[in-house]
């Protein structure tokens, strides 16, 4: 199927590995011009390497060491795609930090922490690109939220932003259905890529791992990076055109929830 996606421009923040380097790469192999962001030089150049196999030309491909916590640096890597690509047409949102504990163990700066390091950097990405959209007549912004985010589950930190993302997403679509902008969420369930909570939690309790994979998965295994980001792609493309305010789980049946 020919997703008409080339030559597109799609940012994906958080994107040197993981969910959004499997996006990235996803986008890439359809024939966008991708700008990926990330703080480790090392993650960076790596995904570099391996996103200008698949991309189009290694033109295709401007990498972008950023720290997206700070405001400045959310404005500095939209600015730079627009200027290197000249537009942008697909946004996906992809920091995600959570930590803390139960409700009494876990302090405001925690809290705080969770939603200046997931929202946030969402939010002011999404502003930003929105009137780049606009002057392209249309594009499209995709959250990268978790079945967390739509049931009881995981961190509570983390289960809180992840709901707000699913939220905003909704809200953003109908704002923008006007200006031709389409806003979805992806809600992986238990998705496995070295280096992810995962990878760490199976290596540090392979026999623990193997209990909850026989409760809790039931295809029997972890889900995977591409399967994700498969879907991305999808729902970026004009194959989707008529999906928007959607929060799109891709778990292997993992959660509970009826919608």
């Amino acid at each position: 199927m020919d997703l008409q996606l080339t030559d597109k421009v799609a940012l994906i923040t958080g994107s040197s590995r993981g969910l959004g380097f499997a996006s990235a790469e996803a986008l890439a192999a359809e024939g966008c011009r991708v700008a990926i962001c990330g703080r480790t030089p090392a993650d960076l150049s790596r995904a570099v390497e391996q996103l200008r196999i698949v991309a189009a030309t290694p033109e295709h491909v401007l990498a972008i060491e950023a720290d997206l916590f700070r405001p400045s640096e959310v404005t500095r890597v939209v600015e730079s795609t627009v200027a290197t690509f000249g537009g942008l047409d697909i946004l996906v949102n992809n920091l995600a930090l959570a930590g803390g504990g139960g409700i009494v163990e876990t302090p405001d700066e925690d809290w705080q922490q969770a939603f200046d390091a997931t929202l946030m950097p969402a939010i002011r990405a999404s502003r930003l690109a929105v009137p780049e959209m606009r002057r392209r007549g249309g594009g499209v912004i995709i959250m990268i939220a978790s079945i967390w985010g739509r049931e009881s589950g995981g961190r509570m930190t983390y289960n809180a932003v992840k709901a707000a993302e699913i939220s905003l997403a909704k809200s953003m679509a109908q704002q923008l259905a006007a200006d031709g902008i389409r806003v979805n969420s992806v809600a992986p369930g238990s998705i496995l890529f070295p280096g992810g909570s995962w990878d760490r939690r199976m290596k540090a309790d392979p026999d623990g791992m193997v209990a909850f994979i026989r409760r809790e998965l039931p295809f029997g295994r972890f889900g995977r990076a591409d399967e994700v980001g498969s879907v991305v792609a999808f729902l970026a493309s004009a194959r989707a055109s008529w999906i928007s305010g959607s929060s799109v789980t891709v778990d292997g049946c993992q959660s509970r929830s009826l919608i």
